[in-house]
């Protein structure tokens, strides 16, 4: 064996992972690539690494500029923290690269143990389908009488995107692929008030009953009319259905000059440039499938509506804070909306930590002639052990930038504290307590607040 002298070729992507917080349905693996910036072959030697580490390796050989991936799970055995090191070795070095991964199991899993003990593999499962993929049974029944409803209208939202809409049979079900993870469901019956439900699924929590209340108001269409308005229902997108929903208002004076435009109207000539920053509780109280999703749901809208002049970044605070974007410009919005799905919550609260860093990140992008603020996203208590993020808002809202707060199905208790917030910010409290929340008070508030007064 001929090793390579001078300075090593194959670079590592990372030598340290944290997996933080960890509880019995998230992932437990990562993936390390190993870059060949050599101008000779490469390859990897072997792998040694404590029992409680598996592996897989997706390639061997590194030809100059390729990279392969060695991806590592974790299978602690006890609740608690762990420290794990890997030892790895390749072809252009003596020595091995020491990978070094930590966390804390806070639940050891009990549903489909399996998955959670052999490393994952880059593609799918024995038999072709995916490795997190399985079959969800959603049923719709009558709130009062417990009858199955067919013909209801349900649709998955994952990640903030909407993966399925579909009618119930005639058992009032449906059976649909679906991928383990948080989720949001939205369900609709001709005669019913719709429902909203968040809920976490995977290969033992595959079957969700959704219960439908009537609706006291409705007035049934002619019956001549009955078959025609069930088959222009399967064609109405979310984004309309939602559309024709009343939202829960923030509001109280709107310009009347904005209000003469059209709600999906954000074009230069009525609005300024927009460098928005928000600061997202990932907290562990923003677990709820309902509260994550609404949060995920919302920031998708508005990176829609984002033109390439404007700016958005992301901060996010948990047990302490970090910068998740920098601030990104609106024409790239498949890199915002990456990030945004792989959002998960855990940890305390550290909010003041959060906003000050929020605050920081708005400077550094800050627009001389647009609308520069930072948005909280929270579901309560941002400002728990954190005295001075008052003085923080005042300071920073002299230098220009203003502070909204985001309020994700936020509990009356909470409301005075965040209200007080935002005022002190120069911005709003903005409600979203529901999926037609979701779509519409997030980008509200930007055009609001971006809006050129004529």
């Amino acid at each position: 064996m001929i090793w390579q002298s001078g300075f090593s070729q194959v670079e590592f992507s990372q030598t340290k992972y944290d997996f933080g917080d960890l509880e019995s349905y998230d992932d437990r693996f990562v993936d390390i690539i190993l870059t060949n910036k050599g101008k000779k072959q490469e390859y990897l030697l072997t792998v040694k690494k404590p029992y409680e580490v598996s592996y897989l390796i997706q390639g061997k050989f590194m030809e100059p500029d390729s990279s392969i991936i060695l991806r590592l799970q974790v299978n602690p055995k006890v609740k608690g923290k762990f420290n794990f090191s890997i030892d790895v070795f390749t072809s252009d070095r003596k020595d091995p690269v020491q990978i070094k991964i930590s966390g804390n199991i806070k639940e050891l899993s009990t549903d489909n143990a399996a998955a959670f003990t052999t490393c994952p593999d880059f593609g799918s499962r024995p038999g072709g389908e995916k490795r997190d993929e399985f079959k969800l049974t959603v049923v719709t029944i009558d709130k009062e009488t417990k009858q199955e409803l067919d013909r209801s209208k349900v649709t998955l939202i994952q990640n903030g995107q909407p993966l399925w809409t579909k009618l119930t049979d005639k058992d009032g079900k449906i059976q649909e692929k679906a991928v383990l993870g948080f989720s949001y469901f939205y369900a609709l019956h001709e005669g019913y008030k719709k429902a909203e439900l968040g809920a976490y699924i995977n290969f033992q929590r595959n079957y969700l009953v959704i219960e439908l209340e009537k609706d006291p108001m409705y007035c049934p269409p002619p019956p001549q009319n009955v078959v025609v308005e069930i088959e222009q229902e399967k064609e109405i997108p979310l984004e309309i259905e939602l559309a024709t929903e009343e939202t829960t208002p923030f509001i109280e004076d709107t310009p009347a000059s904005l209000d003469s435009i059209s709600p999906d109207n954000f074009s230069d000539e009525y609005f300024m440039p927009v460098n928005v920053i928000f600061v997202l509780d990932i907290s562990a109280s923003m677990k709820q499938g309902d509260k994550i999703e609404l949060m995920k749901y919302s920031l998708y809208q508005l990176t829609d509506m984002l033109r390439p002049q404007d700016r958005m970044g992301i901060v996010t605070y948990a047990t302490d804070a970090r910068v998740l974007l920098p601030p990104t410009s609106g024409a790239d919005k498949d890199q915002i909306k990456k990030e945004v799905s792989q959002l998960k919550a855990s940890g305390m609260t550290a909010g003041g930590a959060g906003i000050k860093l929020g605050y920081k990140q708005a400077l550094k992008s800050h627009l001389k002639e647009g609308n520069n603020q930072i948005i909280i996203i929270t579901d309560g208590a941002f400002n728990r052990s954190s005295d001075d993020y008052k003085k923080y808002i005042k300071k920073y809202r002299k230098r220009g930038v203003n502070m909204s707060v985001v309020g994700i199905m936020i509990k009356d208790v909470d409301k005075e504290n965040m209200k007080e917030a935002a005022d002190l910010g120069g911005g709003r409290l903005v409600p979203i307590m529901k999926l037609a929340d979701a779509q519409s008070n997030l980008k509200q508030e930007i055009r609001l607040s971006s809006f050129k007064i004529k």
